[in-house]
């Protein structure tokens, strides 16, 4: 699974011009399912994106996690993250999961946010999405549960 975490004053989704979810503070994640991804994957996302200190403590250090300041979480499934740019001009996705597999993973995944007693809003799987962030930072982090060691 891929993530690309954006830290966020405020994000909010669109489908067909109405707004299905809306966020303060806190974290927008972008998740991308690959081919072979299981719930182990998913587990390891969760709990690293829970815990990683990317927001500003009293003195300005990146040392308190969304946990810690009880920030929200908007998940927007992307297969684009998956996109293999390598060859020619056109991306391929092969290596990205099939809807079949990808909207449970995606659900699991944010199912497991929630048990840590996390906020969470997601878009709308397979949806032609409008994405509205203020990135705040800007700070934006890359997570690939593939390479984590």
């Amino acid at each position: 699974m891929r993530a690309v975490l954006q830290r966020v004053t405020q994000a909010g989704v669109r489908v067909d011009n109405e707004k299905i979810a809306q966020i303060g503070a806190g974290l927008l994640i972008l998740l991308g399912v690959e081919q072979g991804d299981d719930h182990k994957a998913a587990d390891y996302l969760a709990e690293k994106i829970a815990s990683l200190r990317i927001f500003e403590d009293e003195a300005g250090k990146m040392n308190l996690s969304v946990s810690d300041i009880a920030g929200e979480l908007l998940v927007v499934s992307q297969f684009t993250l998956l996109a293999d740019c390598r060859k020619g001009r056109r991306p391929g996705f092969s290596q990205a999961a099939l809807p079949d597999m990808a909207e449970p993973l995606c659900d699991y995944f944010v199912e497991q946010l929630r048990k840590m007693e996390l906020l969470v809003q997601t878009g709308r799987f397979q949806a032609d999405m409008a994405v509205d962030l203020v990135n705040d930072g800007p700070v934006t982090i890359m997570l690939d549960s593939q390479r984590k060691f």
